[in-house]
């Protein structure tokens, strides 16, 4: 008979041996390599629409925009909606809309901000028929504000003459447009 001392040494040994082998079959060589690092494709697209129009009311059932897009796109990680060719006519419950266009556009992921990208336009009649216009290359909109500006060149077309400037601060509820430098104005004479 084995001694008491030889009889667990032989036991601590089995112990051993049984969790190297545990150790060894539930490690695999493959953890100790460098795993490649996933790139996320930051332009990947989780669903679009072509010829897209969409008409959104107020609470009290009057139309508060109508919008019809060549393409709309919205981006898996950054929830950004980017819009091809955007035509929308925000009307705000009243009868004069603004006539937002430009080439194309960013909308952030709740809607509140929208970014006009390369040939922005926005013009509207009023009531006694005056058209106003302005353009630039690009400009900010917040729908729910029913404010627009910009940092860049802007040129306002209406009331009988042409008005250009840098940066603008646009109410578009209330019709007025603040331009913030290097204004110059031309206009007709009565």
């Amino acid at each position: 008979m084995l001694s008491k001392k030889a009889r667990n040494i032989v036991l601590l040994g089995a112990i051993a041996a049984l969790l190297v082998a545990i150790g060894y079959w539930n490690v695999s060589p493959e953890s100790f390599l460098d795993k490649p690092v996933t790139q996320v494709d930051e332009s990947a697209i989780d669903y679009y629409a072509i010829n897209a129009h969409s008409v959104q009311f107020l609470p009290d059932g009057k139309l508060q925009y109508e919008m019809t897009a060549d393409r709309i796109e919205h981006l898996k990680t950054s929830e950004i909606t980017q819009v091809t060719t955007p035509d929308l006519h925000l009307y705000r419950g009243t009868e004069y809309p603004w006539h937002v266009q430009s080439t194309r556009a960013e909308v952030n992921p709740d809607g509140t901000e929208v970014e006009l990208i390369d040939k922005v336009r926005i013009a509207r009649t009023d009531e006694k028929q005056r058209e106003t216009i302005i353009t630039s290359s690009r400009m900010t909109v917040f729908p729910q504000k029913q404010y627009a500006q910009t940092e860049q060149a802007v040129r306002i077309d209406g009331a009988g003459g042409t008005t250009t400037g840098k940066g603008m601060k646009a109410y578009l509820k209330e019709g007025k447009m603040d331009l913030l430098s290097n204004v110059r104005g031309q206009y007709e004479a009565r």
